[in-house]
C-alpha cells in the first residue's frame, strides 16, 4: 500500500523525497544557503508546504553516487564485525565510500548493494515497498511438494505469517525463493518452522540487480541501463 505524502514537510525530508539528496545532504546545502524556499534562503528545520516551491541555488553541485553489486562471502559480516570478524567495508576496496544496503547474516553469501546514496536506503528496505529478492538454498532434507506449498503459503515465524511468496524445487535438497519483504533470518526460520535446516543460502537477485557471475568477494559497478532501471523502479 502506497504511504500518502503528509505536509507541512522538514525541508531535508522535501529534498531527499523527492530524490535530489539524502537527509544528511540536505541539511548540508542548507547550511550553505544554497536552498530557497519561495524565493527565501531556507534555515534549518523549516517546512514545506505543498504548494510551496525550493529552488537550489544555480551553482550548487549535484552530487556523485556510486552503485556496487557486490558477492558478500560465507563467514564476513556485513555490518557492526564482533572480535574476530571482518566485515565487507574492510576486505573490498570500491574506490568509493560506501555502505551496503540491508544485510545478509554471516553464514549466507551472495549478492549486497553497495552505495553512497542514503535515498536508497529506506526506498529499498521499507516493509511498504514490495521489491523482489531471489535466493537459492540447499537444506538438510529432501524438498517435499508439501514443503514447497507451505512455503509459498506463508509460515508462522514466531507469530508473524511470511507473505505469499514463489518457490521452485530445483534439486533434491534445493529451491529457490522470491521475496517481497525481508524479516530477520526469514528463510532460516521459515526453514526451521517446517522441520529443515539450511546448509547453504545464496542471495542472486535484487529486483533486476544480479551477480551475474561474480565470485565471492568480487564487486561490479552499477551503471548504464542497469543503473536507470534500478532506480526508477524504486522512484529515483
Amino acid at each position: 500500500m502506497k504511504t500518502k505524502t503528509e505536509f507541512p514537510m522538514r525541508i531535508n525530508k522535501y529534498l531527499a523525497h523527492k530524490g535530489l539528496t539524502t537527509r544528511k545532504g540536505a541539511d548540508a546545502l542548507v547550511e550553505k544557503g544554497a536552498v530557497f524556499i519561495n524565493g527565501k534562503r531556507a534555515s534549518l528545520g523549516d517546512k514545506v508546504l505543498e504548494s510551496d516551491t525550493v529552488t537550489l541555488g544555480k551553482n550548487t553541485p549535484k552530487t556523485s553516487y556510486a552503485y556496487f553489486a557486490y558477492n558478500k562471502p560465507k563467514g564476513i559480516v556485513t555490518t557492526n564485525p564482533q572480535k574476530g570478524e571482518q566485515e565487507i567495508i574492510s576486505i573490498a576496496d570500491f574506490g568509493a565510500k560506501v555502505f551496503p544496503v540491508g544485510r545478509l547474516d554471516k553464514d549466507s553469501t551472495g549478492l549486497i548493494i553497495m552505495t553512497n546514496d542514503g535515498r536508497v536506503t529506506d526506498r529499498l528496505l521499507n516493509p511498504d515497498k514490495a521489491h523482489e529478492k531471489e535466493y537459492v538454498v540447499e537444506t538438510d532434507k529432501a524438498v517435499t511438494e508439501s514443503f514447497v506449498r507451505k512455503m509459498s503459503h506463508g509460515v508462522n515465524i514466531g507469530g508473524y505469517i511470511t507473505k505469499k511468496c514463489t518457490v521452485r524445487k530445483t534439486g533434491e535438497k534445493k529451491f529457490s525463493i522470491i521475496l517481497t519483504e525481508g524479516k530477520n533470518r526469514q528463510i532460516r526460520r521459515m526453514c526451521a518452522e517446517l522441520g529443515h535446516r539450511v546448509n547453504t543460502l545464496q542471495r542472486t537477485r535484487i529486483m533486476n540487480i544480479t551477480l551475474r557471475g561474480l565470485k565471492p568477494g568480487s564487486s561490479r559497478k552499477i551503471i548504464g541501463n542497469e543503473q536507470s532501471t534500478f532506480l526508477k523502479s524504486i522512484g529515483l
